[in-house]
Parts: C-alpha cells; sequence; structure tokens
C-alpha cells in the first residue's frame, strides 16, 4: 500500500504534499529498524491505519494559517505529522514523554524538511503554552485526557469552530463521555469507505464543555 490511496479523499494535495506523503513510508520502515515504535503490520498499512486514519481530523475540522495546534502522545508522529503535511501554515507542537519515540519524530519532520512542527520531550502537564487545538490518537480516556490538558487551550479562537480538543478514538464512547454536554461525535465511516473506519470517530470537546 503507498501514498496514492491519499489521492482518492484528498484530491487537493499539491505535488509537495503528495512528495511528503510519499516519503513517510521509507522514513519510517528505515528509522523503524532501529527504534521500534510501529508495529510491522502498520508499518505495512502505515497510509491506512496511520496516515489517512490522522487526516480524518481534516475532514471535520480545517485548520488556518497560524493556528496553533499541539499534539499530545504523539508516538511516532500521529496525528501530527500528517496534518502538518497538509497543513503547511499551521504551527504543530507535537509532545511525548518517550524519548525514542520523540527521536524518530524529530528524523522523520527533518527527512522531510518540514518547517512547521516541533517536539517537546515531556509530560504535557509540563508544557507551558496555551493553543488553539489540542488532538490526539486514543492515548487515555476523555476525563484523564481533559485533566492533562486543562488550562492548554486559547480562549480567543480563529475559526467558527470554538478552539478544543480533536479526538480520535473507536469505539461506544457513551459511559466516557457522558459528562461532556457540548461533546459532538463524528464518525469516520462517513468520510472514508475502508472497513477499518467503521468504528472509528473524530470527538470534539469544545473547550467550554460542561454546556
Amino acid at each position: 500500500m503507498d501514498a496514492s490511496i491519499l489521492n482518492k479523499h484528498f484530491p487537493d494535495l499539491t505535488e509537495e504534499q503528495k512528495n511528503h506523503f510519499s516519503k513517510l513510508a521509507s522514513l519510517y520502515e528505515d528509522w523503524n529498524m532501529k527504534i521500534n515504535v510501529v508495529s510491522r503490520k502498520d508499518i505495512d498499512e502505515l497510509y491506512l491505519r496511520h496516515v489517512q486514519h490522522s487526516l480524518g481530523i481534516a475532514k471535520l475540522h480545517q485548520f488556518l494559517p497560524g493556528t496553533s495546534v499541539m499534539d499530545v502522545g504523539t508516538g511516532g508522529g500521529f496525528p501530527g505529522i500528517p496534518l502538518a503535511i497538509l497543513f503547511p501554515e499551521t504551527h504543530f507542537t507535537l509532545v511525548d514523554t518517550i524519548g525514542k519515540k520523540i527521536r524518530v519524530v524529530n528524523e522523520v519532520v527533518a527527512g522531510l524538511g518540514l518547517e512547521n512542527v516541533i517536539t517537546i520531550n515531556d509530560r504535557v502537564e509540563n508544557v507551558d503554552k496555551k493553543f488553539d487545538f489540542i488532538v490526539s490518537r486514543a492515548v487515555a480516556a476523555m476525563p484523564t485526557f481533559v485533566h492533562w490538558t486543562k488550562g492548554k487551550i486559547k480562549k480567543e479562537s480563529l475559526h467558527e469552530r470554538k478552539n478544543g480538543i480533536l479526538y480520535l478514538k473507536g469505539g461506544d464512547l457513551t459511559e466516557e463521555l457522558k459528562d461532556y454536554k457540548t461533546v459532538e461525535l463524528y464518525d469516520l465511516s462517513e468520510f472514508f469507505d475502508e472497513e477499518f473506519f467503521e468504528t472509528k470517530k473524530v470527538v470534539y470537546l469544545p473547550l467550554k464543555y460542561r454546556g
């Protein structure tokens, strides 16, 4: 599987974006042999399970130039790196506590020449900045994640959609989200027809989530 699968769902990619996406496989394969951050099966399906999944956030929300986004628990760089390729004028801060993962992210960012990504090897609670949006892929239950990121979201919004959390999750989230009155759920199967996305969702939690 190669980067061409993205063209079906993102037909307006520039040549530079296509070039960046096409380089991801070789960069991750190379670094994964040195520092294992992605499973073998997931490397084989990198574009579906990691890149396209990350870009599901873009089906819901288009980041404007100058927007600041923090990716919490980025792991090997998802969803931050694919989103940074798609939104080159948006500023991304990728955070993870595990040093070897941040090392791989740094090498992939350097290999692509991305200038809109910085990384932080630390707990998110120690990040002393505020962002327009916080993104992540299921690193914790939502109450825990909200606690971790408290005070990290700017109050003033650049977009029509209020600043908040855009979270990639799967399965039945009823119990986990029951206390959040303003939460919105979006099924990725509405945008992507591949079987992998049948139970996958984007959870949007605006800054004022108690309603």
